[in-house]
């Protein structure tokens, strides 16, 4: 690729530029100078091959960043490394034993299938696990004129190299990988590592293009888009590393590496469509959905019911909101990005719809993640899908204990809130647990609801000091039944004393017998 050397050619002086045809293989620029001891001076010049940069300066394998290469970034929360752990999969050591054959003998590796399937990460997986972390790794961006890059790795005698392509189809052409490159690679035994779309690779490969002559020799190494059982299985050990565990539990039917994938981008989009000139409505009510999730409602209803009363748990985002109607926000949470899914995903239920799980895993992640709203525990526990609702109403009961207990302490707001949830659950030792605590911290509301429950269960003497202390905040319905308690037992005492003789009590009694004569009303409202 040098300069080439001089001949002479008779002729008369001349000044132009043509073009060599050598046999038909050079095609550099014919440069003619002026007459030189009566001849012409023809000379070669350098074939014009974009500038490769030194190979000194591709980036180690061990050092290379991944995600600048072409492997999608996953959610990423403060502490967190850049990737998850790789999880195995099935085409592992087939693709390992090309890779290792590549590094001998040189050669070109693909790997295919669907968009998001994981392939970048696949293939990189592969590179670091077979080449030393030595190795320098050429990643040229699309366009690349590589027809200079034989030269210049014939002049590199240190550590290995590798050229990595991703989305090979990106790279195809006449100054791309050509055969002619391919073959120059191969006799320096550098293998060549790509990932392509299977589309891309089948309009290439058997194509009426003569670009499919690179992947005419080629087996690619296909990746499954739906993952097995046994590589779910492996996915399952992962569970200290939470990006791996969530998306074990929330890819439903997107396959892990969507889910993986998509994940940032969806976040990215919600978080960004709450600017009053987006999609005001759509973020205020993806983040109601999300937070009755993160209450335990697995699915909700987006376009009534819940999700539509959350929004006033809202008040300054309802403001906001008002700039965008239902309907615009709906269309927006549920349209599908990527063509693989969208922030609201439908259930398996009419009407139902699920939040992409990462979008609840990132919310609870982030320390800086507001809590869900008090308001919207209540709201969970009504709208509680009909089916197992016993389950479902446990479930939001350990979610609320868990999510409100370290504020609890000392709060009669909070303690009432877990009162009623743990009554609604069915859970009656730890709702009169958390009534009886708030009602000790000055909660009114949580003294009557104790004093009712404990006169069911016929413990009106216990009941008595909470129905006292609410009554004397002006609970009308704890003086009332604090008045029928006394009754009861006014009635007690003078049917005693009317027994003993006494005339007074005999008198009295009567009207007091009409006035107990129903049981109090325990029913609350």
């Amino acid at each position: 690729m040098g300069v080439g050397g001089e001949r002479e050619a008779s002729g008369d002086a001349a000044v132009g530029v043509g073009n060599s045809v050598s046999g038909g293989a050079f095609h550099a620029p014919v440069v003619q100078a002026g007459a030189v001891s009566g001849g012409v001076h023809t000379y070669y010049a350098q074939p014009h091959f974009s500038v490769l940069p030194p190979v000194s300066e591709w980036p180690r394998l061990d050092t290379a960043d991944p995600i600048a290469l072409g492997v999608r970034r996953t959610r990423r929360l403060p502490g967190e490394s850049p990737l998850p752990p790789y999880v195995e999969r099935d085409c592992d050591r087939e693709l390992d034993a090309r890779i290792r054959v590549a590094a001998q003998e040189g050669g070109l590796v693909v790997v295919t299938k669907a968009p998001l399937s994981g392939k970048t990460r696949t293939a990189w997986a592969a590179l670091s696990a077979n080449l030393p972390g030595s190795t320098r790794v050429f990643a040229p961006p699309p366009e690349t004129d590589l027809r200079g890059l034989s030269a210049l790795l014939r002049t590199w005698s240190r550590e290995d190299c590798v050229l990595w392509l991703d989305d090979l189809e990106g790279h195809l052409g006449e100054h791309g990988l050509t055969p002619t490159v391919l073959a120059g690679l191969a006799q320096l035994g550098v293998p060549v590592v790509a990932t392509m779309e299977d589309e891309a690779y089948d309009a290439r490969r058997f194509g009426a293009s003569a670009r499919s002559g690179v992947l005419s020799g080629v087996q690619p190494v296909e990746l499954r888009w739906a993952w097995s059982t046994n590589e779910i299985w492996r996915l399952g050990g992962q569970t200290e590393e939470p990006r791996l565990r969530d998306a074990l539990l929330g890819h439903g039917r997107r396959t892990v590496p969507e889910y993986l994938a998509v994940g940032p981008e969806l976040i990215e989009e919600w978080r960004r469509a709450r600017r009053p000139d987006a999609h005001p409505r759509g973020h205020l009510l993806v983040r109601a959905a999300i937070d009755l999730v993160r209450c335990g409602v697995p699915m909700v209803d987006i376009r009534g019911g819940a999700v539509l009363r959350a929004q006033e748990l809202y008040p300054g985002e309802l403001a906001a909101a008002e700039a965008e109607s239902v309907e615009d926000g709906v269309a927006w949470a549920v349209g599908i990005r990527h063509s693989v899914a969208g922030l609201l995903a439908p259930g398996r239920d009419k009407g139902a719809w699920a939040v992409h799980g990462s979008l609840v895993a990132d919310v609870e992640g982030r320390g800086d993640s507001p809590p869900v709203p008090l308001g919207m525990w209540p709201l969970a526990l009504h709208y509680a899908p009909a089916a197992r609702v016993s389950q479902q109403r446990w479930r939001i009961a350990r979610r609320a204990s868990q999510a409100l207990g370290s504020q609890a302490e000392g709060n009669p707001e909070i303690l009432t809130l877990l009162g009623r949830v743990h009554a609604e659950a069915g859970n009656s030792a730890a709702a009169e647990l958390s009534y009886r605590k708030a009602a000790e911290a000055g909660g009114t509301e949580a003294a009557v609801t104790l004093g009712e429950l404990l006169v069911l269960r016929e413990a009106e003497a216990e009941a008595l000091p909470y129905l006292e202390q609410a009554a004397g905040a002006g609970i009308v319905r704890a003086q009332y039944l604090l008045g029928m308690l006394l009754a009861n037992q006014a009635q007690s005492w003078l049917t005693r004393a009317a027994d003993a003789g006494h005339p007074a009590a005999a008198e009295a009694l009567p009207p007091l017998r009409k006035v107990t004569a129903t049981p109090p009303d325990t029913v609350r409202e």
